[in-house]
């Protein structure tokens, strides 16, 4: 205290006169204008350096070789606070100068700080805070700031530009508009990469066909078109979930951007699992539709597999770099915002300034007896209304010409915007076009890759462009209407000092003139005190933006623990699994680790940028609380800062205000650790819902293998117990006593004419039945053409007696032509039923045939074994056998494959790894049963030979 004194005493002691601290008027608006100017353009361009990307060779360091170290380094946002000049002001009233003076505050709008306020002004609010602490609290609550309600701008020149709005929410809203758009932008990269894998695993599986080739064309139009419709399905439904508590108003509450946000996650979760599904299709639809060979189709999957995983990595490191670099840009954003909000509340701290120094002039003028009470009040008043009244036009202007300048803005970037795609796509289809794919797939890959990830670049560096073009804009608008205010402002006084108050009172011009200059001075001191505080605001607003920067890397750090633990989860599971069950191949294990690789890669980098958009919710509830912490900060620097010379009692309020910051700091901090763990089970929840998906994927998976290696376990089971039995039987009837050649043939012979008989019968069938179906599609014509020709005739006699002859032939043939593409479309749909009626008949008499064929067989070597003396137990297998083939499956009719696509039938020792149910054709099969007969008819042959020579 006695310091403080000790320098109250030697400020007072100053030997400084009047005319040494009196600036010239002429030069006081230019040079608050020049530190404006400099302030601005010093903090543009570093918060614009800050905000742009850098290229990725530019974080290898190998000092820092991580994203997070590169990304603390380069985004740091650093302006100038010793400067000669003002640089900004945000006008905040000071009571000091003139105590009724109160800005009206705006519905949702964030009380700031006063710039001069004193500490006797504070009392009363720090013993009303610190008696109504749980009110506060109840009144900024999780409930009610949920409901708040704020602009849910398109654009950041929005945002910038418009009027009552809480500049963090609306700012961190457009953050999580922009890892919505990253990640449709990887999304698109995926496909275009899927799509380029495809390519290159086709010749393959055609390695006679062309890329031109209708075939080759077929194969990739349906891929291409299924990811369109994926596309297609899913913008749907985020357009409907845009729409969500908008209606027709500009605002939103966080409530809804929350549940919007949720859904969102939902319909992207949803996109990924039926991207999966039309993986897993590929190999039916290659098998089924273009009669490929299993080999080759589970060949081209586990190809296809492969190099999308490596694909996923390219893109995983691709999300977290530009995740970093959209961070970086909503920080650029936040300084933009800040120096614009400090350009347009400059006008009212110059408003309050004026009027205190006016208001002082006046009350000594009041005091000298030279003005009474009521000319000071008249006076005061009206120039109360007329600095206010201009104050309101500089706002109302700006928010007009602000619109304007959006619109201008908006217009240029869709027109630039417009240009770089064209120019894109012409680069993605020139590297296509001149890159072989086949050299080396890894290569051309990454290469591509590097090609799409500079393309999201340009695009995130020109919207960045626009922004900082707008903010350009914006601040040539608030100096040019600022330079507008201040010539009217300096008219009021000289109309005030020159012109009223000689009427009034009875001064001379040489008096009025001195107080002129005194008032001017006075607001110049007041100014340059708004100046000393509006820096520490900023410095205090760059503490704040280091601290959100750290909060963010805390939880990017989180994150990145969770990715890895549900990794290593899952492998360990998936192992564990396949470790227990034993009895799969190789090839079948490696098909199973790769698909759950592919897809637990996918999975994990959607959680990642669901973990982001978390962080901003977050952080966006967390908004209210923080604000009114860093208003009590800025109070603080404030008052401490205001004098050296404080009293006893003035001591102890800067304490409390010190306590109650404190107190606020701590209530911060747990309530952030109570929305932070809130909305980390959101995201908990979501990861243990795609883990489920992912074990139901993978459990199919698991599962058709088992079930094609019991298939293939118990097939050559059985044709080794069908083998066996059929060699013992051989050699017991060559050495049986009863066995004679006669009796073998008429054996053989019954056998042939039971084939023949069968044959015969299905021939038979089948001409029978479909003499039957031609007969019913020409009776279904012929009914078809007579009523076609009844409506025509009706038709004819109705236009006929409505009108004349030449109106009726026009609407006659427009009739005839509706009737004949009616007819055509008929004659169409009849003919498709007639051939699937026709298959579903074949199949069912090949079905027959091949029951036949199956006893026939069965007869013929239970005959033979009879004959030959051997037990029938031997021949169980062949009873099971043809228990099955009793009940045959129904099988959709297949057409004989082209010699370009090979080996059409089932493979006959495949691995049935990543393979269903299906197998090789009816006729393939009945072929192959005939030729094990007329081999068993023959091999009967050789051994009565045998026995004869014997």
């Amino acid at each position: 205290m006695a310091r403080g004194a000790a320098t109250c005493g030697s400020d007072a002691r100053l030997p400084l006169g009047r005319d040494a601290v009196r600036p010239a008027p002429a030069l006081l608006a230019p040079a608050v204008l020049l530190g404006a100017a400099l302030g601005l353009g010093l903090g543009l361009w570093l918060g614009c350096r800050a905000a742009r990307p850098r290229p990725r060779h530019q974080e290898c360091d190998p000092s820092f070789n991580s994203n997070i170290t590169a990304f603390a380094l380069k985004a740091k946002v650093v302006y100038p606070i010793n400067q000669k000049f003002r640089p900004l002001a945000d006008g905040s009233s000071n009571p000091s100068l003139h105590e009724n003076l109160k800005q009206a505050v705006l519905p949702n709008q964030p009380v700031r700080a006063s710039p001069s306020s004193s500490l006797g002004s504070l009392s009363q609010a720090e013993k009303d805070d610190c008696s109504s602490s749980s009110s506060i609290h109840s009144a900024t609550s999780d409930d009610r700031f949920l409901g708040r309600t704020f602009l849910q701008a398109s654009s950041f020149p929005e945002a910038l530009t418009c009027e009552s709005v809480d500049l963090d929410l609306c700012i961190y809203n457009l953050h999580l508009k922009d890892l919505l758009h990253l990640d449709a932008a990887l999304r698109q990269e995926k496909h275009l990469m899927f799509i380029q894998i495809f390519k290159m695993c086709l010749p393959d599986l055609l390695p006679k066909k062309k890329s031109d080739d209708e075939l080759y064309q077929k194969i990739l139009s349906r891929q291409e078109n299924d990811l369109e419709e994926l596309e297609k399905r899913l913008q749907v439904r985020l357009s409907n979930t845009e729409m969500l508590g908008a209606g027709d108003s500009e605002y939103i509450t966080l409530a809804d951007v929350e549940k919007k946000e949720r859904e969102y996650s939902e319909q992207l979760i949803d996109n990924m699992e039926a991207f999966w599904k039309q993986m897993e299709n590929i190999q039916h639809f290659l098998v089924d539709q273009l009669k490929c060979s299993s080999t080759k189709a589970r060949q081209l999957l586990t190809t296809l597999t492969e190099r999308m995983i490596a694909a996923e990595g390219l893109l995983r490191d691709s999300q977290d770099l530009q995740a970093l670099d959209t961070l970086e840009r909503t920080m650029g954003r936040a300084h933009m915002a800040k120096t614009i909000e400090f350009l347009k509340l400059q006008i009212q701290e110059e408003t309050k300034c004026r009027l205190a120094a006016i208001s002082r002039g006046l009350e000594l003028l009041a005091v000298e007896g030279k003005l009474s009470g009521r000319q000071k009040e008249e006076l005061l008043t009206q120039q109360h209304k007329a600095f206010w009244e201009e104050a309101e036009r500089f706002r109302r202007d700006f928010v007009q010409r602000g619109k304007d300048l959006v619109k201008a803005s908006l217009v240029h970037q869709a027109e630039r915007t417009e240009k770089l795609m064209l120019a894109q796509e012409e680069e993605r289809r020139c590297f296509l076009a001149e890159s072989p794919r086949t050299a080396d797939p890894e290569e051309f890959l990454q290469a591509f890759h590097e090609v799409l990830e500079r393309q999201r670049l340009e695009w995130s560096g020109l919207e960045e462009d626009e922004n900082v073009r707008a903010t350009e804009a914006a601040a040539a608008l608030c100096q040019e209407l600022y330079r507008s205010t201040m010539e009217t402002f300096q008219k009021f006084m000289d109309a005030l000092f020159l012109q009223t108050l000689p009427h009034v009172t009875n001064l001379s011009q040489a008096e009025c003139e001195y107080l002129r200059q005194e008032a001017q001075e006075n607001a110049a001191r007041q100014l340059g005190k708004s100046d000393r505080f509006r820096n520490q605001q900023w410095k205090l607003f760059q503490d704040l933006l280091e601290q959100e920067k750290q909060v963010w890397m805390e939880e990017h750090t989180l994150s990145t623990v969770l990715q890895a633990h549900l990794r290593d989860d899952h492998e360990s599971i998936i192992h564990r699994v396949l470790g227990h069950l034993g009895g799969l191949s190789e090839e079948s294990t490696q098909c199973i680790l790769q698909g759950h690789e592919l897809l637990l890669r996918s999975a994990i980098r959607r959680l990642a940028l669901r973990g982001s958009t978390i962080t901003t919710l977050t952080q966006m509830r967390l908004s209210g609380k923080k604000t009114l912490l860093q208003e009590l900060r800025e109070q603080h620097a404030l008052e401490q800062g205001s004098s050296q010379c404080l009293d006893e009692h003035q001591w102890q309020l800067l304490r409390a205000l010190e306590a109650r910051i404190l107190e606020e700091a701590s209530r911060l901090e747990e309530e952030a650790q109570q929305v932070r763990l809130q909305l980390q089970q959101q995201l908990v929840a979501e990861a243990q819902g795609v883990g489920q998906l992912l074990q139901q994927h993978t459990e199919q998976a698991i599962g058709q293998a088992l079930l094609g290696h019991a298939r293939t376990t118990a097939s050559r089971s059985r044709a080794k117990d069908t083998d066996g039995f059929k060699g013992t039987l051989m050699e017991a009837a060559a050495e049986s006593v009863y066995v004679t050649s006669a009796g073998v043939g008429q054996l053989v012979h019954a056998y042939y004419q039971q084939i023949g008989r069968a044959m015969q019968d299905h021939e038979e069938r089948k001409l029978q039945h479909l003499k039957t179906l031609q007969g019913e599609r020409m009776e279904n014509y012929k009914l078809q053409k007579k009523q076609e020709l009844g409506n025509a005739s009706s038709g004819g006699q109705m236009a006929g007696g409505a009108q004349g002859a030449s109106g009726a032939v026009h609407r006659r043939m427009l009739a005839q032509q509706k009737g004949f593409l009616a007819q055509f479309t008929v004659h169409q749909r009849i003919r498709l039923d007639a051939r699937k009626q026709e298959a579903r008949l074949l199949d069912r008499l090949e079905a027959q045939l091949e029951t036949q064929l199956q006893e026939a067989e069965q007869s013929f070597i239970s005959e033979l074994a009879a004959l030959a003396r051997v037990p029938l137990a031997e021949s169980k297998p062949f009873a099971n056998k043809r228990g099955l083939s009793e009940k045959p499956l129904k099988t959709k009719r297949r057409k004989p494959a082209s010699r370009e696509r090979g080996d059409a039938g089932g493979p006959k020792d495949e691995d049935p790894a990543c393979t269903g149910p299906h197998s090789g054709s009816l006729s393939s099969k009945r072929l192959s049963q005939q030729e094990s007969a007329v081999g068993d008819g023959e091999n009967s042959k050789k051994m009565l030979k045998r026995r004869s020579n014997l």
